[in-house]
């Protein structure tokens, strides 16, 4: 059963027109879904060449994107199209809660993306609360300790996004 905000998103999609609005179901050509794992991967080895640069604090940005063209990657490969974030993790969080995702659970889905994280975010682990306490504040670096959990952590997520990409 759809949640009100998917069904919210997919009445969004159908309507059209305006940038970050809604999911629809769109005929997609058969490997759009390995164009977006393949932005994922490119994503994923951006995080460490710009940790490698020095500047760690776009890492965070290259981890959240890299998890977040994988969740696109399954919605396409679903022939959905999403052009708003939070309809992509409804979406998913569906796909989860149905059956249609085996690996990926939405506790970690969560710690991605938590819409319920609203104080506090200054010390959330959350990877999309990190991408924008980095992208939002002065500093220009993660610490060394930060960069590597992160690094592994979404390694380990893609990981699942990947197979569950395979079991579709």
């Amino acid at each position: 059963m759809a949640t009100n905000k998917l069904k919210k998103c997919i009445a969004e999609g159908k309507k059209g027109g305006e940038r970050h609005q809604g999911i629809k179901f769109v005929k997609m050509h058969k490997n759009e879904h390995k164009d977006y794992l393949a932005k994922a991967l490119h994503n994923f080895e951006a995080m460490t060449s710009f940790h490698d640069l020095g500047y760690s604090d776009w890492s965070a940005s290259a981890a959240f994107y890299a998890l977040y063209h994988g969740l696109l990657a399954i919605i396409a490969q679903n022939g959905y199209e999403s052009r708003n974030q939070s309809c992509t993790f409804a979406l998913i969080e569906d796909f989860i809660n149905n059956g249609k995702l085996k690996h990926i659970t939405s506790k970690e889905l969560k710690e991605i993306f938590d819409k319920d994280v609203t104080s506090d975010i200054e010390h959330s682990s959350k990877i999309l609360d990190i991408r924008e306490r980095m992208q939002y504040s002065t500093k220009t670096s993660l610490a060394e300790e930060e960069f590597q959990a992160l690094k592994k952590r979404t390694k380990e997520l893609l990981d699942k996004i990947r197979l569950d990409l395979e079991n579709l």
